[in-house]
């Protein structure tokens, strides 16, 4: 069975393609989620017409994290821990207490976008990437001072 997809599917296709699948996978999971609709012309005409609004709205999102790329890069934040011997945290800085710090900077980002491979466990100067966006990715230093 063909349809049209209406949403980006990992290991299937990318919104408005057009793929063939079995009919069951259509019928009892695309179709009722709205993920993909039965491609028939006037179909194709509407899913078009949704590919070519959500391609202006996702340039607008673009651009828009551009410009907070451009005030995010080289902005340091410092996080104060309690730390012990050799430099080591009592407890871990995560991507929720860098998110608190930007905003505390005025920056509201979601912690989900901070990508730490994993929490930083010592003290020091950090480099931390922020994805903003599906392709613009800023870069924020975290300085990790020991409390006093």
């Amino acid at each position: 069975m063909e349809v049209i997809l209406r949403e980006d599917i990992s290991n299937l296709g990318t919104r408005g393609q057009v793929v063939k699948v079995a009919s069951g996978y259509a019928r009892n999971f695309l179709i009722p989620k709205k993920l993909a609709v039965t491609a028939t012309e006037s179909n194709k005409k509407i899913v078009e017409q949704e590919r070519q609004g959500h391609l202006r709205k996702e340039a607008k999102l673009q651009g828009e994290a551009q410009d907070l790329a451009k005030l995010v890069n080289g902005v340091s934040v410092t996080i104060k821990q309690k730390s012990g011997e050799n430099d080591q945290l009592f407890g871990s800085v995560t991507s929720k207490d860098v998110a608190d710090a930007l905003a505390a900077k005025g920056f509201t980002i979601d912690r989900r976008k901070i990508q730490l491979d994993e929490p930083i466990k010592s003290l020091g100067e950090f480099k931390v990437p922020v994805r903003l966006h599906r392709e613009v990715t800023a870069e924020v230093t975290v300085v990790v001072a020991k409390e006093e």
